[in-house]
């Protein structure tokens, strides 16, 4: 088991008592889970996903993965949310947050479409400049705006630097199996496709095409990722009493009792990606009808500089989970320094790993002492495996943790609300648009 639950930093701050009260409904959301017959139940297909995934597919990924490693110095994913995260959090885990700064074999990979600036997209164009470029655009519709853009601007430049037929070699376009308008595109083009399942939301997407197409291009093994989490659906799938259910009644136990803000720690720079996914997740999946636990994330020892006075002693309605990565592979040791200037003498010879986990105690101790919980997660490895079992860890907790709050953990209704007023405001044609227009100017001008 990747994974393990460790309580020692929960002691004053939960009964078993009170656990006791959250089990009849995590129970209750395995349940449901199982038999498929709760809210959000058609988006369901990643629960199975590790084992029953396209191998045809799968096969077409590491195909397509060795031709874009042997044509290009660059490779740009174009997607935003669930389109990029999960890829991005497993290269910057598996590999390195300096992935594009390391000597390799693989080509650099850039992320676009995830926002609106001009300046970002123009320094990525000036950076691929001279250099050979592949571009995989993920979207399921083709028509979500930040995307679509960045879209648009690469294909016009791999047309005018490659011709159309030496573009079409070069785009490959994650999207639906038959419809929508990048699917139409990509048929019309000839570009190679792959699939975004429908029974797989955004962000749950990590383990199908969407994510293990550029995860493959960076060279991670992607059947060990693919087999951690299948083995994590063999612990967690339909089992109560479970180390992921005993996540979720916990953050429940404590939500129920003030702390609205969960922290997710961890004392690796190589996670940071990985939080983020992790803030999409649980964001979209909780957020809704007026509940849900806030997802927020730091980096330690670093953010122990800024945030730490506020976790120390700010308001008492937070609490942390800490993956705490028992083996990095990091072998950089403390160095001897006669002089001992910065009087640091004592830890010379130390692994640097073993000074950041004595880091890890003194500050669950000290938060603890504070008033904020620690919930602590021990993760074996830093390798595609252990990525692998941590995404299908957090999935299923969150699925458990959304129906134990009582939402629909597999929409997002509010993410439509700034479209609609984007749209408006931009003009697109419509009566509707034209009637919310009006009304937003005369806000903003009020």
């Amino acid at each position: 088991m990747a994974i393990k639950l460790n309580e020692k930093y929960l002691k004053g701050f939960v009964t078993e008592a009170e656990l006791d009260e959250v089990k009849a409904d995590t129970a209750k959301a395995i349940k449901s889970i199982a038999a498929r017959d709760g809210e959000g139940n058609d988006y369901l297909g990643w629960i199975d996903l590790p084992v029953n995934y396209d191998k045809d597919e799968f096969a077409a990924i590491k195909k397509a993965a060795e031709k874009i490693k042997n044509s290009c110095d660059i490779f740009v994913v174009i997607g935003i949310g669930g389109s990029y995260l999960g890829a991005r959090a497993a290269i910057e885990f598996i590999k390195s947050p300096l992935y594009n700064n390391m000597k390799k074999d693989t080509p650099d990979i850039y992320f676009a479409g995830n926002g609106l600036s001009g300046t970002a997209l123009e320094e990525l164009l000036a950076i691929c400049e001279g250099k050979d470029i592949c571009v995989n655009v993920i979207s399921k519709s083709g028509t979500t705006t930040e995307p679509a853009i960045a879209f648009r601007v690469f294909r016009d430049l791999l047309e005018k630097k490659y011709g159309e037929q030496g573009a079409k070699e070069r785009i490959f376009a994650t999207t639906d199996k038959a419809k929508g308008s990048l699917k139409t595109l990509a048929t019309e083009k000839g570009y190679q496709t792959f699939v975004v399942p429908d029974d797989v939301g955004g962000r749950y997407s990590v383990l199908t095409a969407v994510g293990l197409l550029p995860i493959a291009v960076a060279g991670c093994d992607i059947d060990a990722l693919m087999k951690g989490a299948a083995d994590a659906r063999e612990a967690y799938n339909g089992k109560v009493g479970t180390d992921c259910e005993r996540y979720a009644i916990i953050r429940n136990c404590l939500h129920r009792k003030g702390k609205d803000i969960e922290i997710l720690a961890c004392y690796q720079s190589f996670f940071t990606m990985t939080a983020e996914w992790w803030k999409q997740l649980y964001g979209e999946s909780e957020g809704k009808d007026g509940k849900g636990i806030y997802p927020a994330s730091v980096i330690f020892s670093t953010d122990l500089h800024s945030m730490g006075q506020m976790i120390q002693e700010g308001k008492r309605n937070i609490f942390e989970t800490v993956v705490d990565i028992k083996n990095t592979g990091a072998s950089v040791t403390v160095p001897s320094d006669e002089a001992n200037l910065d009087g640091l003498g004592f830890i010379a010879g130390q692994s640097l790993d073993s000074v950041n986990f004595k880091a890890f105690q003194a500050t669950a101790l000290a938060h603890c002492d504070g008033g904020v919980p620690n919930i602590v997660l021990e993760l074996d490895e830093k390798s595609e495996y252990d990525f692998g079992y941590m995404v299908y860890f957090f999935e299923m907790a969150c699925a458990i943790s959304g129906y134990t709050l009582g939402v629909n953990p597999f929409n997002q209704p509010g993410v439509e609300s700034y479209k609609k007023n984007m749209y408006a405001l931009l003009g697109k044609p419509g009566a509707e648009n034209e009637a919310r227009r009006a009304e937003l100017l005369a806000r903003l001008e009020g």
